[in-house]
């Protein structure tokens, strides 16, 4: 009878341990659900803010296109030059603010975008979109005397995103003419991959010896490059969703492969600039000095690392639709190096820059600068990292530690908009201009997007299905 009566006492113990582990488990995810809650409401809360700061005060309605320089306080102030790049980004921007609020006006803005590029950037004469037009009297000319792979591929980028929310055929037929006018002109056929920096006509510049015309990046004209390289990836998914031609899947399964394995090292970082046969081009052996004036040229672009990863990702989603183990294992690897490498342990944030010097496994960081744009796309990689590998709970932290990072030290509560810099590592930042053309809207609005889609449960790259 006693042991019966033990038996009882100690299930009933039992029960009651069981009950209030049951309880507390119950109330720690009603914390976090309460937590993530509140974190999702404050950054869809920052969109809205971010969004109805530029339009519509960005759209020229005069000149056609957009605006390019707002000072601080968000007056229009500058030269106003009109940059492919910042062109083409508004035209994507808007069209995904169309797909995500489901809101016309942001398809009639992003057709404004179009029309722009269609009738004022596209050359004539020799194909391809001119780099960037400036006002003389009442017209817009051409300036510059090269062309550029990395500002096509944005063209590209638009066009095709814009595409998918107005199935103008018009704008699928020129992000077309521009794929095979870079497949004409910038594709190297013997080592694959792109040049850059090009003629007007699109001939390449590796027999001129001499920079006797003034050419743009003359320096970098023999040279292939991870940034152009990253963004002709980015362009060609958007592209290939839309249409799926198979020379343009054969050149996007290239550029995935080079990226992930030859422009990418196995340390997990980019290589900024290579050789036509993809050698890294490196300032190691040359004196502080010039590897310092240099360092645009060759270092660690950890910004670069983060966004490449996602990248890379959704490159190998819309080639395969299911899992590619290798791809996310070095997107993860990008990730991580990132994270110890450059994260700011003190405040939070990803620094601009650092080096690997010759003999030491240390990467010295050399400019400590927070880019705007690396911390949207730090935010980014962080939850997507988060939602692929949620055993690793590290990401998710430090997802929530950059979200207040740029909450903080970013958002311009006042005046509206993103600094382009920390204010923790550059207190003046407060009086920089909120725009420029490189510096436009859509790595923050991007980043904002896709992480309210994984909050939600609903982005295709962290989908089971994938």
């Amino acid at each position: 009878m006693k042991q019966v009566l033990v038996y009882k006492a100690l299930y009933s113990s039992f029960f009651g341990l069981l009950v209030l582990i049951t309880l507390s488990c119950q109330e720690s995810r009603d914390i976090k659900t309460a937590h993530s809650d509140k974190i999702l409401t404050e950054i869809k809360s920052s969109l809205d803010n971010l969004v109805r700061v530029w339009y519509p005060i960005a759209i020229d309605s005069n000149n056609g296109g957009f605006y390019s320089d707002f000072n601080f306080k968000w007056e229009r102030e500058g030269e106003q030059k009109k940059m492919l790049v910042s062109q083409a980004r508004h035209i994507w921007t808007a069209s995904a603010l169309s797909t995500f609020y489901g809101d016309d006006n942001y398809t009639k803005i992003a057709a404004h975008g179009y029309n722009f590029l269609k009738d004022h950037m596209w050359d004539q004469e020799h194909g391809g979109f001119h780099t960037l037009l400036v006002q003389d009297g009442n017209t817009l000319k051409p300036e510059g005397n090269t062309k550029s792979s990395y500002g096509n591929a944005f063209g590209i980028y638009g066009l095709a995103v814009y595409y998918g929310i107005s199935k103008d055929s018009a704008a699928l037929n020129l992000a077309k003419k521009t794929f095979y006018w870079l497949e004409e002109h910038a594709h190297d056929p013997v080592y694959k991959g792109y040049f850059d920096v090009l003629q007007l006509d699109g001939s390449w510049m590796v027999d001129i010896p001499n920079n006797d015309m003034g050419y743009d990046n003359f320096i970098r004209k023999d040279w292939k490059d991870q940034n152009s390289s990253i963004h002709l990836m980015e362009a060609f998914t958007a592209l290939y969703e839309v249409w799926p031609n198979p020379l343009l899947k054969e050149r996007l399964e290239e550029l995935l492969m080079l990226i992930r394995d030859t422009i990418t090292t196995p340390e997990g970082f980019l290589t900024l600039h290579l050789e036509r046969d993809w050698t890294p081009v490196s300032f190691k052996d040359s004196t502080d000095v010039y590897r310092i004036e240099n360092f645009w040229l060759d270092h660690v672009s950890f910004g670069h690392d983060v966004e490449t990863g996602f990248l890379l990702l959704e490159a190998s989603q819309a080639l395969y639709h299911k899992k590619d183990i290798t791809t996310m294992q070095i997107a993860k690897k990008m990730t991580d190096h990132a994270i110890d490498r450059g994260w700011d342990l003190e405040k939070g944030g990803f620094f601009d820059g650092g080096y690997y010097l010759d003999g030491s496994d240390v990467c010295t960081i050399l400019n400590p600068a927070k880019i705007w744009w690396s911390q949207a796309e730090g935010l980014n990689a962080l939850l997507l990292m988060a939602r692929l590998y949620p055993e690793e709970r590290e990401y998710y932290e430090l997802f929530e530690k950059q979200w207040n990072y740029i909450n903080e030290y970013l958002i311009d509560h006042t005046y509206g908009g993103w600094y382009d810099e920390g204010l923790d590592s550059n207190p003046d930042a407060v009086h920089h201009v909120k725009a420029q053309i490189w510096k436009v809207n859509y790595h923050n609005i991007r980043s904002l997007i896709n992480v309210i889609e994984m909050l939600e449960g609903r982005f295709k790259l962290t989908d089971n299905t994938y």
